[in-house]
């Protein structure tokens, strides 16, 4: 009897494994091709015959946003496109360095001498709870916070925090930001808006409450895909949470763009895929469009692509009931970061 259940439950296992292995590769090749066909440069030119001139024209002088990884790729390229339109942008990067070079370069491309910086760590809770304090006491009200800075880090390190470091920088520290801006956003109601820069990657993993990768042999690119599937859940629990607040949140995807991070993090990648990456201001024509259009146009907690509503889910790849994990996740977000209910 204990040898036929044993050999029972080796099979039961033996059966799990080879689903999750089947639905694993399912994901991976429904995105492969989802993406090839959606995401690359000569998609973006596709789509781009659909989308109307004007409902990116528009000025928005006297409003403030703020911009974080705003020294380099997307980020910049968000930056300079709200600069050159009148915004105060505020850069928020972790090098003094190439930030005070990237925003003497807007400054100067766009003529616009409203772009201020401001340094901070988004790996580090310290860090982001100082840069909050120091840009609240300004008293600046916020329309526009773009969480663009983002990391895939190939190796497992964990912060002087005790944090996994993709996590603490795409998760902890994009929930951290958020919260810590949510009085500066109110001020600016109702017209306040968070936009959260994902990827398409979050197509190959659901919600899982395994938020630093400590079961199993950690991966970096499934950790990455991992923490963009919780910004776009946690983008659609900020809307329904905050909706009387006449604050709005959407999460996004810039495709497949060519940007010192992917350069430096996905080097295969980036290599095989020469020449038919997107730019970085291709890749931020929807944080800018998401930026910019009156509120009544788009979908509060939706997750947006070439400026339209994009699916959150691909086919057959049994992600959609895993974002009911993150009630539960906002609960263990709330408690790392000690911030006060």
């Amino acid at each position: 009897m204990v040898i036929a259940t044993l050999h029972f439950e080796i099979h039961v296992h033996s059966v799990r494994s080879l689903s999750m292995f089947l639905l694993k590769t399912w994901r991976a090749t429904a995105f492969g091709v989802y993406g090839y066909l959606n995401f690359t440069k000569s998609a973006f030119m596709e789509h781009s015959k659909k989308f109307n001139p004007e409902d990116t024209q528009a000025r928005i002088d006297g409003k403030n946003c703020v911009v974080t990884g705003a020294n380099s790729g997307i980020g910049y390229a968000t930056a300079e496109g709200l600069a050159s339109r009148g915004a105060t942008v505020y850069m928020v990067c972790r090098s003094k360095e190439r930030g005070e070079a990237a925003l003497s370069q807007i400054q100067s491309t766009t003529g616009n001498q409203k772009v201020h910086l401001e340094v901070c760590d988004l790996s580090s809770l310290s860090d982001i709870k100082s840069f909050a304090s120091r840009f609240s006491s300004k008293n600046v009200p916020v329309h526009v916070l773009v969480n663009n800075a983002g990391l895939l880090e190939n190796k497992q390190i964990t912060t002087s925090e005790g944090f996994e470091q993709n996590f603490a920088v795409n998760v902890l520290g994009t929930y951290s930001m958020t919260e810590l801006m949510l009085p500066l956003l109110e001020n600016a109601a109702p017209d306040a808006r968070v936009i959260t820069v994902s990827s398409g990657g979050m197509y190959t993993a659901p919600l899982t409450t395994d938020l630093q990768f400590s079961k199993g042999k950690f991966n970096s690119a499934e950790q990455y895909a991992r923490n963009k599937r919780v910004q776009v859940a946690l983008t659609e629990n900020w809307a329904e949470m905050y909706k009387d607040k006449g604050i709005s949140f959407y999460s996004m995807h810039p495709g497949w763009a060519e940007t010192p991070g992917v350069a430096k993090s996905l080097p295969d990648f980036n290599k095989s895929l020469s020449g038919k990456l997107r730019t970085s201001e291709e890749g931020a024509d929807t944080v800018i469009w998401l930026a910019l259009q009156p509120k009544e146009k788009l979908t509060p907690g939706a997750f947006y692509f070439d400026r339209a509503e994009a699916p959150k889910h691909l086919m057959f790849s049994a992600t959609r009931g895993s974002h009911s994990l993150i009630n539960n996740i906002v609960e263990d977000l709330r408690s790392m970061s000690r911030l006060s209910s």
